[in-house]
C-alpha cells in the first residue's frame, strides 16, 4: 500500500511544518506583519437560475420573493456601515486591502474612490456575491468569470488587480491555476497558515492567509459570538502571533464586513479592538499585496 503524501489529497501546495522553515523576516525586522481586508460586495435580489450562493446564508429566494429585509440587511453596510469603518481605518492611518465584487464596483463608485484616495488597494472579489465559482462549472465558464470581474476592476480602478478573494472564499479544483495564468500575484482565500506560502500554480501564486476564526460573519453573525466578545478575539490573536514572531514573522489577517461590524451597535467593539493593536510596537501594517511582494523576495 502507497503511504500517502504529507497533508491534504490534493497537490495545489506542499505540506510544510512550521519549525522546519527558515525564518522569515519583515521590514525593518518587524514581528508581525498585520492586512485589514474590507470587503466591498454585491448582492443580487434575484440572481439567475442555477448559480450557487454560500449554503450558511438563506437562498436567493428564501420562503418567499422578494425578500427585501434580507438583502436591505446587505446593503445598509454600503450606505452607512463602511463610513465608520473608514473613520476608525483613518484615525489609525491603516492603509486596507479591499476585496471589491464587480458587481460592487459598477453600483458604488463612490466607494471604489473613497478608498482610492485613501491608498487602499483593490483586490478582485469576484463578480456577485451572490454568484460562487464551483467546480460545477465549466472550465471555460470559470475563466470567463474571473476574466469578467478582472476586466470590471481595471475599468473602474485603472489598475488591473493583483490579488483575489473568492466569493466566499470558494473555488474549483482549477481555481488557483486559472488565476495564475490570469496573471494574479497572490489569493487570500486559504486560512490554514499563519505565514504566506507559494501555491504549485505556473507560475507560482502566493497564498496569503485569510483567517476565518475572527472574521467578522463567521465569529458574530453565524457562531453568534457575543458582541462585546469581539476585541478580546482580536486582541488574543493578534498578540499571540505578535509573539511567535520573534522567532519568525508571523502575519495576521482582520477581515471585516461593512454591514456586520459596521452596525451602530458593534461598531465601538471594532473601535476597542483597533485601539489595543495599533499601540503595539514591532508590527509592519501592509497591505496583501506588499506582503505577498515581499515574501517573494525571500523565497
Amino acid at each position: 500500500m502507497t503511504k500517502p503524501a504529507p497533508g491534504m489529497d490534493h497537490d495545489l501546495y506542499r505540506y510544510s511544518a512550521l519549525p522546519e522553515r527558515p525564518k522569515l523576516s519583515w521590514p525593518n525586522g518587524e514581528k508581525l506583519a498585520f492586512y485589514v481586508l474590507l470587503h466591498l460586495e454585491f448582492w443580487e435580489l434575484e440572481p439567475p437560475e442555477g448559480v450557487h450562493t454560500d449554503p450558511r446564508f438563506k437562498g436567493p429566494r428564501g420562503d418567499y420573493f422578494p425578500d427585501y429585509r434580507y438583502f436591505t440587511q446587505r446593503e445598509y453596510g454600503n450606505r452607512i456601515g463602511i463610513f465608520r469603518i473608514l473613520d476608525l481605518l483613518d484615525k489609525h492611518g491603516i492603509k486596507a486591502t479591499v476585496a471589491a465584487n464587480a458587481g460592487a464596483c459598477e453600483r458604488y463608485p463612490n466607494l471604489i474612490e473613497a478608498c482610492q484616495e485613501r491608498g487602499y488597494e483593490i483586490a478582485a472579489h469576484g463578480d456577485y456575491q451572490t454568484r460562487m465559482i464551483t467546480s460545477d462549472m465549466s472550465e471555460a465558464d470559470e475563466r470567463e468569470v474571473i476574466a469578467s470581474a478582472t476586466d470590471v476592476l481595471e475599468k473602474a480602478t485603472g489598475q488591473r488587480p493583483t490579488g483575489w478573494l473568492g466569493v466566499d472564499s470558494n473555488e474549483s479544483t482549477r481555481t488557483p491555476q486559472l488565476l495564475a495564468e490570469a496573471g494574479y500575484d497572490y489569493q487570500l482565500d486559504w486560512p490554514n497558515d499563519d505565514q504566506p506560502y507559494m501555491m504549485t500554480t505556473d507560475p507560482a501564486l502566493v497564498a496569503i492567509p485569510n483567517q476565518m476564526e475572527w472574521d467578522d460573519v463567521n465569529a458574530l453573525w453565524i457562531r453568534n459570538i457575543p458582541n462585546p466578545r469581539y476585541p478580546g478575539l482580536i486582541s488574543e490573536a493578534f498578540r499571540t502571533l505578535h509573539a511567535e514572531g520573534a522567532e519568525s514573522g508571523r502575519l495576521f489577517s482582520l477581515p471585516l464586513h461593512s454591514w456586520v461590524i459596521g452596525q451602530p451597535h458593534r461598531i465601538r467593539y471594532l473601535a476597542e479592538a483597533l485601539e489595543d493593536i495599533c499601540s503595539v510596537d514591532g508590527v509592519w501594517q501592509a497591505t496583501a499585496g506588499e506582503i505577498a511582494r515581499h515574501y517573494r523576495s525571500q523565497v
